[in-house]
């Protein structure tokens, strides 16, 4: 279901403002509460995992991270995705499926890539300090009852909350 984590780092076009120059750290600070991380989560159809993965670390770790969430094909939140995020407490019933066009001059911290391996056309985003590839399953691809494409959100959902509460938290 998981595969290899793949980490690079970069400079991230340095910091100088100028230019395409974007900052190689940008954190958010609210007030009382320690500086937080912009993560960008990337897939193709900003559907399903990455929708799932900015949830999970919105809401388990919303005290030092702030995640979104893009494509490289906008299409819509998978209703499976919603639902199975639903079952444990996790409301994305208001976002919205986003191109990574939308954030191109935002920096970020970390830009994490959960296509799988299989997809040549997993987006590369510029602007990000760290890089990391995690490849899950894409449950959008499961077919079958209703109750079969809900049992593959619940995997891909698990497996994701998985790696962001052990080997994710870790890199960050």
């Amino acid at each position: 279901m998981t595969k290899g984590v793949e980490r690079h780092e970069t400079t991230g076009g340095g910091g100088s403002g100028e230019g395409r120059g974007v900052p190689t750290r940008h954190h958010e600070y609210e007030e009382g509460m320690m500086e937080k991380k912009r993560v960008l989560f990337i897939c193709v159809h900003n559907s399903a995992r990455s929708q799932m993965a900015e949830g999970l670390v919105n809401a388990l770790y919303a005290d030092r991270f702030r995640a979104f969430s893009g494509g490289t094909e906008a299409t819509r939140v998978h209703p499976a995705a919603i639902k199975a995020m639903a079952e444990i407490g996790i409301d994305i019933s208001s976002h919205r499926s986003k191109s990574v066009d939308e954030f191109l001059d935002q920096p970020f911290d970390d830009i994490v890539m959960v296509c799988d391996e299989s997809q040549a056309d997993c987006p590369f985003f510029p602007g990000g300090k760290n890089y990391i590839h995690h490849a899950f399953e894409d449950p959008a691809a499961c077919t079958g009852t209703d109750e079969k494409v809900l049992a593959c959100f619940r995997r891909s959902r698990d497996a994701i909350r998985e790696w962001i509460e052990t080997d994710l938290k870790a890199v960050f």
